[in-house]
């Protein structure tokens, strides 16, 4: 989900803090304060207890999907929000223009005009197609945020 060691460890070590700073209930508000405050964390973690409601209603799912699809993180003091889908990547965009998966496709389907996502991964934010046996990253269709995440796929806690 989130990619690399690194990231993952980070997002665990995010998910520990964001639990011990909520281990008595909080309102968003109270959360929106701890994003302000840059106690919160930066990287996604599972959405506290406190706050499935919350998420819920942003998304307008039940709480149910809430607890188990969706992730909040802090953006300066903004508490954003984001809920996993078929195609939604809720980690790191990857904005890299070499894709091994790509390549390997391109090898398979040379002067292919669009590369799937089963071969490039669902976080790409270009567009990607084949000339010959290469494969060319075409223009961005994600807009990322100065973060790194998709901004499409993250929505402002009780906005």
């Amino acid at each position: 989900m989130f990619g690399g060691d690194r990231r993952s460890r980070d997002a665990i070590v995010a998910a520990l803090a964001f639990g011990v700073l909520h281990a008595v209930p909080v309102s968003a508000a109270d959360s929106l304060a701890i994003c302000a405050s840059g106690a919160g964390p930066r990287a996604p973690v599972p959405v506290p207890k406190d706050l499935e409601a919350d998420v819920a209603r942003t998304f307008g799912l039940p709480i149910d999907l809430a607890r188990q699809l969706a992730f909040v993180r802090c953006a300066g003091d903004r508490l954003l929000a984001c809920s996993v889908g078929a195609n939604l990547n809720c980690g790191k965009a990857d904005t890299r223009r070499s894709l091994p998966g790509a390549r390997e496709y391109c090898r398979a389907n040379p002067d292919a005009d669009n590369i799937p996502m089963v071969a490039t991964g669902h976080a790409t934010i270009y567009a990607w197609r084949c000339v010959g046996r290469s494969a060319v990253a075409t223009k961005a269709v994600v807009a990322v945020d100065p973060h790194g995440y998709d901004v499409g796929n993250w929505k402002e806690v009780g906005r």
